[in-house]
């Protein structure tokens, strides 16, 4: 039966395991007043998800490899949106690759839209519309297709996301549903297969494999403290190719990354905390910041809270609800 939801957060860690069809996580790159809105339409083949982020961020998503996912920038005033380097614009669409997972970087508030669709009816799409099975590839790319072809694939994304909001009760009639698929449908395919391709890069390629690397050391020896030699001879580059490939995916250098990673897995640890059992020094020492007093400082700087407040502040829901046919709105902060 088609469902709709729309949830809003304060809490980064809430927004990110209510995205359908991918594990995300991911830190916030600048300070401010922290708010997501993510609207979630499933049909019968199509799911949709339509964002809006208040502030730039880093994430890792990894996603299922059996639906075919596309994903576009739904505001054409923002900046470009990241993934694996590679920029997309509005009017492009990305096919994000299967059995992978990317780091997708923002670098102001953003707003995007992911349309995804089984394997297998995206092929016998593929035959049915253009004579083609569609078969995702195991690479992300980047395609631009006709400004009208894109410009339905975007503006039936956009009509569905305000149904959800304003007639919920409409959204799932089934005629109405079955209409918006059947469109939503014949535009991806259209976009898929009419798009320029922008090439590979194998630079591209093997940076994302150092990234990866990358991502394992930090998660290993996230108690205790890393440089650069460690960072290096864990992802098997060089400290020029590592600053290189960060600077692509991350628009940072590897060491401000790794503290930034660090400070919100310091973050998210107390958050969940409990503040009976729980303090401050045990957190920050267990993610290998020994200077209390500069971690402090620093904490405070980049979330606009002491430690001991974000210890003591109730944590958002983590899981992602249930559909309802209607408007639900996920757990909030003030």
């Amino acid at each position: 039966m088609p469902s709709s939801t729309i949830g809003t957060f304060t809490d980064p860690d809430a927004y990110h395991a209510a995205i359908r069809n991918a594990e995300v996580e991911g830190i916030v790159t600048a300070r401010g007043e922290y708010r997501a809105e993510l609207s979630r339409i499933d049909l019968h083949r199509i799911w949709m998800q339509r964002a809006v982020e208040s502030l730039p961020r880093i994430v890792i998503a990894e996603r299922s490899d059996w639906r075919a996912t596309v994903l576009f920038v739904t505001d054409e005033r923002q900046p470009p949106l990241q993934v694996r380097g590679i920029e997309l614009t509005y009017g492009e669409i990305l096919v994000l690759g299967s059995r992978s997972a990317d780091h997708q970087r923002t670098s102001a508030a953003s707003k995007w839209g992911v349309m995804s669709m089984p394997v297998g009816d995206l092929e016998a799409a593929g035959l049915a519309i253009v004579g083609q099975a569609l078969k995702p590839s195991p690479l992300t790319y980047r395609l631009r297709p006709p400004p009208m072809v894109i410009s339905r694939l975007l503006d039936l994304h956009e009509a569905a996301g305000q149904l959800s909001r304003n007639a919920p009760d409409i959204l799932a009639k089934e005629e109405v549903a079955q209409a918006i698929e059947q469109g939503l449908v014949h535009a991806m395919v259209i976009c898929m297969t009419s798009g320029r391709i922008a090439p590979h890069q194998s630079v591209n390629l093997r940076h994302t494999k150092v990234l990866g690397r990358l991502e394992e050391a930090l998660l290993a020896n996230s108690d205790r403290a890393l440089y650069l030699a460690d960072l290096c001879a864990a992802t098997g580059a060089s400290a020029s190719t590592l600053r290189n490939c960060c600077q692509e995916h991350l628009g940072m250098s590897p060491m401000k990354y790794l503290r930034l990673r660090r400070m919100n897995f310091a973050r998210r640890a107390l958050r969940m905390g409990d503040p009976a059992t729980t303090t401050v020094t045990e957190i920050a020492t267990d993610y290998g910041f020994w200077e209390l007093g500069r971690f402090s400082v620093s904490y405070q700087a980049l979330f606009g809270e002491t430690p001991s407040a974000s210890l003591r502040r109730p944590a958002e829901d983590l899981r992602p609800g249930q559909s309802s046919g209607s408007p639900w709105e996920f757990a909030k902060n003030a």
